[in-house]
């Protein structure tokens, strides 16, 4: 079985969210860090069907569980914050 790469703008087609560059970036920006003690499905900011697209792909390893992995583990790091 061959899996399909996915990108981040795909990803984030999918989950219906703004999928440019910098649209991506900033909503990562925004939304980390992220607690440790929740799933990324389980995330408020997402919505229902972005929750179980995310739950499924984890959960059953499908072609978008690494690009899903990836898009967690920006969210857990901490804010870039620099100053002004």
């Amino acid at each position: 079985m061959q899996s399909t790469a996915h990108t981040m703008d795909q990803l984030f087609d999918r989950l219906g969210l703004p999928s440019g560059e910098h649209e991506i970036d900033n909503f990562i920006e925004r939304q980390k860090p992220v607690s440790s003690g929740k799933e990324i499905y389980e995330l408020e900011f997402f919505n229902e069907s972005q929750k179980a697209f995310l739950k499924r792909a984890k959960m059953e390893g499908t072609d978008w569980a690494e690009l899903t992995d990836t898009l967690d583990d920006l969210l857990r790091k901490q804010a870039d914050i620099r100053p002004a």
